[in-house]
């Protein structure tokens, strides 16, 4: 019980500081770099799975991960780049934190409804993998955004 009480709290603690990061992340331009590095760095998370306390099914991996894309939706749809000064800028919607926080709730509640029924290792792994499917998921959709407007940015100035 200790153990799936601290793990959730100090799950919630990361995922705050992520939403505030995140947040900041409009005050500054965008790069390949910073698209590209949070979801390499967050998978080097599935060393976890080496162990087999934190194992799943394949069915789980595919379940949570699909899961975590569907969620990853809601960010892809509240995430759009804007052109400023010749650099390009995340511009999250003003719903923005609203929405990162509605579903740091969905998955707080997920948890604890699932927590009910299957190991403390199993929900960790179950739920390392939605993260993943959404964070994964969303940064590919902002690579390819962010990508085009690149694009249409150089076309732009090849024009002028």
């Amino acid at each position: 019980m200790f153990w799936g009480i601290a793990s959730t709290i100090g799950a919630t603690m990361m995922a705050v500081i992520m939403i505030f990061v995140r947040l900041k992340m409009g005050k500054r331009p965008a790069s390949l770099k910073k698209i590209i590095l949070p979801p390499l760095f967050m998978s080097t998370g599935a060393l976890m799975y080496i162990f087999p306390i934190f194992q799943i099914s394949w069915f789980q991996v595919i379940e949570s991960f699909a899961l975590g894309m569907v969620f990853s939706i809601i960010l892809i749809k509240s995430s759009k780049f804007k052109i400023h000064d010749g650099e390009i800028y995340l511009n999250p919607s003003k719903a923005f934190p609203l929405i990162l926080f509605g579903l740091l709730v969905v998955r707080l509640a997920l948890k604890v409804l699932i927590s009910g029924y299957i190991s403390l290792g199993e929900t960790g792994g179950i739920f390392f993998m939605l993260a993943f499917g959404m964070i994964l998921t969303w940064r590919i959709a902002m690579l390819y955004q962010f990508l085009q407007l690149r694009k249409s940015m150089t076309e732009q100035k090849h024009l002028a």
